[in-house]
Order: structure tokens, then sequence, then C-alpha cells
């Protein structure tokens, strides 16, 4: 009788070690897949990201782009009208890729101009330019530099003073680990949902953004 207690309270034991040892770990694999899904997420959006549209949109369109980049500025005015057309349907976040050589200046003069609330101004502007500070797909940063002071009310003297804070290197370096993480090796590289734009093309990017706004 007393073994069969014995018995009894060591498999009462043994499934209570169990059951404690199960719920341990599934508590750990939860909290490492809240953690990856958190690194995840972060690899896409920077809290320094530069967001445009409904900041809780279904749909989420990262960009990772280079001003000196011809394809970026041919495709900014499509970028445009699809977030126009999906008004409010789509978070569009624009990350660097500074690519060319010199372009981390360009990055660094966008910032500036960010610095003063005329980031899209700045930056359209500097696709608008393009042939005139990209040379042989290398930045001329002394003229793109003469050439941003045309741009209205945008503070070129607090535009030399920004330019010297380290923050902007670290902001393109983080841009182009986490492009080379999500396997982005040219510009314009759009992720949608997580999802990469596999063949690049106009109407390739509208359907990839159709089939996640379809979705439930």
């Amino acid at each position: 009788m007393k073994n069969r207690n014995l018995i009894l309270i060591t498999i009462t034991v043994l499934i209570a070690l169990f059951v404690g040892a199960a719920y341990i770990y599934k508590n750990n694999q939860t909290q490492k897949l809240i953690a990856l899904a958190k690194e995840k997420a972060i690899l896409f959006e920077r809290p320094y990201s530069f967001v445009l549209g409904n900041k809780d949109a279904k749909v989420q369109l990262v960009e990772f782009f280079d001003p000196a980049c011809e394809t970026c500025a041919l495709f900014h005015p499509y970028v445009k009208e699809i977030m126009k057309k999906y008004d409010g349907e789509i978070k569009l976040v624009l990350r660097y890729a500074p690519f060319h050589q010199n372009s981390n200046h360009a990055v660094k003069m966008l910032e500036g101009a960010r610095a003063q609330g005329k980031f899209m101004e700045t930056l359209e502007f500097m696709f608008d330019t393009q042939k005139y500070w990209v040379q042989h797909h290398t930045v001329k940063p002394e003229i793109l530099w003469q050439l941003l002071g045309n741009i209205k009310d945008l503070d070129m003297n607090e535009m030399a003073k920004f330019l010297k804070d380290p923050k902007n290197d670290e902001i393109i370096i983080q841009d182009l680990k986490d492009a080379k993480t999500l396997g982005v090796t040219k510009t314009p590289g759009y992720i949608v949902n997580g999802k990469p734009l596999q063949i690049f093309g106009l109407d390739n990017l509208i359907d990839l953004i159709e089939s996640e706004r379809s979705k439930k």
C-alpha cells in the first residue's frame, strides 16, 4: 500500500514538474517570438524613419531609396499617385540606401532639410535637379549645396550646423545595415507588409499592394 502511494506521489510530482517545465518552455518561446516580431518589425521601420500616410494603415509600403538614383526619381510620382489613390490605406516608410558614390552627402543634406520641416519639398527638388548634381553616377556635394540654396526658407546656415551632427552617419549606417539584412541591393527597393517586390515594375508593385489590401 505504501509502495502504491509512493508511486502515485512520484507520478504526481513528475506530472507537476512536466507541466511546470512545459509552461516555462512555452513562456520562453512566446517571449522569443515577441522579441523576434519586434526585431523584425524594426527592420522595416526605425523610430527615426520618415513616414507618410496613415500610421495605422493595413498596408505598410517600405521604400529604400537613394536621392541620386534616377529610377527613384522616375518612380516617385507614381508612388505619390498610389498614396493618393489608396488614401489612408497605406503607410509609406522611406529608408535610405545611398549606393551611389558620395550619396551619403545628399542624404545628410536631406536630413538637414527635414530638421527644418522641408523633407518632401527638398527630396522632390533633389529629384528634379538630379541631372545637375549627379555626374557619371557620382554625387557632387558642392553643386547640390549651391542648388539647395534656391529652396524657399531653407536656412543653409542651420543646415551647415546640422551636417556636423554625427547622428546623420548613424542613420545611414543603420539603414544600410537593414537594407542588407532585408536583401535590398538596388534602389528603389520596395517591401509591402514584409514582402519584397520580387520582380521590379509598377504593375507588379500595384498588384502586391492590392493583394495585401484584399486580405482580411
